[in-house]
Order: structure tokens, then C-alpha cells, then sequence
């Protein structure tokens, strides 16, 4: 038991520092792309810190670990919206842009509700969904950067004044580089820890997917949104928090079946589809109102997930 908390512990503090690492590299790559806040939030800087719940989730499918990979995505999905802009919220009230409650979210609840009517009708996640979901994302993010073009020039403007503290391109890919080993190996300790404390304790791995590894893996979203928020950029808070449970469900979840189907999932996936779903609506409801995330919204925001995680365990 003590060796598989070690496990746990050194896979988190390798994930932790494997995302940041990734995020100072691909936004620095970014900024020199010209593109805006808001699309580094909802790619480079999503995309860098889903990189744990990826290759969790990989390593849990190809382990024969299906619930884990499940569970840490949708897992993940509810940690990044209720603790994830809850905290941040508490930081800073979080405006928002009038594409995100057109586009993003609605997006994000499209695909929530997709993936729980499959989990509920089929009970299983095959290569071919797994391949749509593949595209579908890639079909956003060209989206994404279409419409960012008409924004390059006031990117421009923004990023003027902090081009100095770039690092450099070859520090940058140093940077990434760190990043993919940190994370590659700390998804493994991660994985084979939890595996470990879930069978010596008789606790399922759904339950540990959706709470210890799916908090574990969203805390790289969590600095990077409440670090974003502390310096200004709310865009790039709120885009990370929806970026990154679009890629979870089309890229992390989607790769993962594309390459190790998942079959027989378990029933109660379905209520943890419906929790993902209803947070996904309730933010969206939430930053309607008045176009902001308020500290109260976020606190009611930390409240549910707080009752969430005791109702699961």
C-alpha cells in the first residue's frame, strides 16, 4: 500500500509539473502564431493540460482499465467546470465573450449529451465513434482558427508588451519536450498506484477514476486557469475550462476507443454523464445572466462539486 501512494504522489507531482511545462511552451509557440486569448485557452493551453487525462486514460484502456479511463475523463469534465471555474471564480469574477455562449458551450453541451445517450443505449464505446469524435474536433479547432484571424491584429496589440518575457523558440521546445516525459511517466505511476489502492481497498475504478485520478489529472487546468484569471487573461481561464472538456470527450476519450475499444460500461456511468451534463448547462445558464462568472456563482459552483465527490464515494 505505502508503494502504491508513492506511485500516486510522484505521478501527480510529474503531472503537475509536466502541464506546466507544456503550457509555457505551447503558449509561448502560440504567441508567436499571433493567435488570441481566447483560442489559446480553448487549444494550446487546453490541449497541454488535458495531456494527463490523455495519456491516463490511454494507459488505463490499453491496461484492460476501462473504468478508469471513463471515469477520468467525465471525472475530469465536472472537476473542470465546478471546481476548476469555481476556484478560479473565487479568484477573479470570470466575464465572458458572447462566441463562447453561442459557440463553445453549446458545442461542449452537444457532445456531454452525446456521450451520455451512448453510454446509456449502448453501454459500450467503439473505434469508429472514437474515429468521428477524432474529426469533429478537428473540424473545431479549424474553426477556431478561421475566426481568430479576424482578431489577429488586436492579438497583436495584446501581446506586444509581453513578447519580451517570451522564452526562447529552442527554451520553448525544451520546455515541451520536459513536458512529454513528465507527463508519460507520471500518467503510468498515476494509473498503476490507483489501480493498486483500488483493488487493495475494494474500491471500484470508477469510483477512483472519477475522483482521485480525475482531480489529480484537472489540477494542471486548475493552476492555469486561477494563474490566467491573477494576470488578466479571464479569456484564456474560461477557454482552457471548456477546451479542455471538449478534448477530453473528442480526443482523450475518443482516442482512447479509436485505439482499445471500451465495452461494458458500467451502468452508473450514465449518472456521472448526467452530472457532467447538467454542470455543462449550468455554466452556460450561469455566464448568460450577466456575462460573468460571480464569486457566488463559483462558491455555489465548489458547493456542488463538494456534494458531488461524498454522493460518489
Amino acid at each position: 500500500m505505502t508503494h502504491s501512494i508513492i506511485l500516486v504522489i510522484s505521478g501527480l507531482i510529474l503531472l503537475i509539473f509536466g502541464g506546466e511545462w507544456l503550457i509555457r511552451g505551447s503558449v509561448s509557440i502560440a504567441q508567436r502564431l499571433r493567435l488570441t486569448p481566447m483560442v489559446i485557452g480553448l487549444t494550446i493551453v487546453s490541449f497541454g493540460t488535458s495531456a494527463p487525462e490523455f495519456l491516463v486514460s490511454l494507459q488505463s484502456a490499453l491496461s484492460g482499465n476501462s473504468g478508469i479511463a471513463l471515469g477520468n475523463v467525465i471525472g475530469s469534465n465536472i472537476a473542470n467546470i465546478a471546481l476548476i471555474l469555481g476556484a478560479t471564480a473565487l479568484f477573479c469574477p470570470i466575464p465572458v465573450r458572447g462566441s463562447t455562449l453561442k459557440i463553445d458551450t453549446p458545442f461542449l453541451i452537444a457532445c456531454s449529451i452525446i456521450l451520455t445517450l451512448i453510454c446509456f443505449l449502448s453501454g459500450s464505446l467503439n473505434r469508429m465513434e472514437g474515429i468521428i469524435g477524432m474529426a469533429l474536433l478537428a473540424g473545431y479547432i479549424g474553426y477556431l482558427i478561421r475566426t481568430s484571424r479576424a482578431e489577429a491584429k488586436q492579438a497583436s496589440a495584446n501581446y506586444a508588451d509581453t513578447k519580451p518575457q517570451r522564452p526562447s523558440l529552442l527554451l520553448s521546445i525544451i520546455y515541451i519536450i520536459l513536458a512529454i516525459a513528465a507527463l508519460k511517466w507520471g500518467a503510468e505511476w498515476l494509473v498503476k498506484g490507483a489501480s493498486d489502492i483500488a483493488a487493495g481497498m475494494g474500491v471500484s475504478n470508477r469510483v477512483i477514476g472519477l475522483t482521485v485520478v480525475a482531480i489529480g489529472t484537472s489540477l494542471p487546468e486548475l493552476f492555469a486557469s486561477i494563474i490566467a484569471a491573477r494576470k488578466g487573461n479571464v479569456d484564456m481561464a474560461v477557454g482552457n475550462a471548456i477546451g479542455s472538456n471538449l478534448f477530453n470527450i473528442l480526443c482523450v476519450l475518443a482516442a482512447s476507443c479509436a485505439i482499445c475499444p471500451i465495452s461494458d460500461i458500467d451502468p452508473a456511468f450514465t449518472r456521472d454523464g448526467l452530472w457532467m451534463l447538467a454542470l455543462s448547462l449550468l455554466i452556460w445558464i450561469q455566464l448568460r445572466t450577466d456575462y460573468k462568472l460571480t464569486r457566488l456563482e463559483g462558491t455555489a459552483l465548489l458547493a456542488i462539486y463538494i456534494i458531488y465527490i461524498l454522493l460518489t464515494i
